[in-house]
């Protein structure tokens, strides 16, 4: 979950984590959280949030309170040294801050490395994914 730039960085760790480990994700901006997706939050339901310092912070942090309201434990992701985050009682991603329009370059590498992981957990091939194919064909 995220906003802004991170909004992609959500969509494309969710296709990884679908794409390598067969398991279901989905990427969903921060701001949509009351159009659905926050019924489905509670204790069991794994959420990673995006927390990288832009100028949304202050309404990813508004995503962060509606998560923890309804008992949900996110993942954060953020920048090192983010002391807003460090004070939070949940599991934290640190990454090194960039400007905004690169930060997802370096945001989406823990993403990448939790799809493998997952993968590797449910023993599956991580070097041979079914139904992938390694170039697009254009007609």
């Amino acid at each position: 979950m995220g906003r802004g730039y991170q909004n992609a960085t959500c969509l494309e760790g969710a296709l990884k984590i679908k794409e390598v480990s067969y398991m279901h994700s989905e990427g969903i901006l921060a701001g949509e959280l009351k159009h659905g997706p926050l019924a489905l939050i509670d204790e069991n339901m794994p959420v990673i949030l995006i927390m990288t310092r832009d100028s949304l912070y202050p309404k990813v942090q508004s995503a962060y309170e509606q998560v923890t309201a309804r008992k949900g434990k996110p993942i954060i992701i953020a920048n090192t040294g983010d002391e807003n985050v460090a004070s939070n009682d949940c599991h934290k991603i640190w990454v090194p801050q960039t400007v905004d329009c690169l930060q997802g370059l370096l945001t989406i590498i823990p993403l990448q490395l939790l799809s493998y992981h997952l993968a590797v957990l449910a023993g599956v091939d991580v070097d041979c994914p079914r139904n992938l194919a390694k170039s697009v064909t254009v007609e």
